[in-house]
C-alpha cells in the first residue's frame, strides 16, 4: 500500500482551465486532465526558470518527486498536442 499523498504547496491559479484544438467541438474531443501540481511544476520550471531543486523546495516536495510530476505533465501535454485532445486543468482544491 502506497504512502498517503502529502499536500503540495501550490500558489499558481490559472485564469483558463481548458485548451482544445481549434475547429473541433468539445463534445467530440477526448480530455487529458492536468493536475494542479503538474501545472505548478511546469510553471516553476519553464516560466520561472527555476532549477528542479529550487522548484521542489517552493512546492515543499523532494526533487525526485518534482521530477516525476514534471515528467507526467510533459507526457500529458505532448499526448494532447500530438493526438489532438483537449487539456482540462483541474482546480487547486488543496493548499
Amino acid at each position: 500500500m502506497p504512502r498517503p499523498r502529502l499536500p503540495r504547496h501550490l500558489k499558481f491559479q490559472p485564469n483558463v482551465y481548458y485548451f482544445k484544438p481549434q475547429g473541433i467541438p468539445m463534445r467530440m474531443l477526448e480530455e487529458i486532465i492536468l493536475n494542479p501540481d503538474e501545472l505548478e511544476a511546469v510553471k516553476l520550471y519553464e516560466i520561472d526558470s527555476l532549477e528542479q531543486i529550487a522548484a521542489a523546495k517552493k512546492m515543499k516536495i523532494s526533487q525526485p518527486t518534482f521530477a516525476r510530476i514534471i515528467k507526467s505533465a510533459y507526457k500529458k501535454i505532448c499526448h494532447a498536442i500530438v493526438e489532438g485532445k483537449a487539456i482540462r486543468i483541474e482546480q487547486n482544491h488543496y493548499e
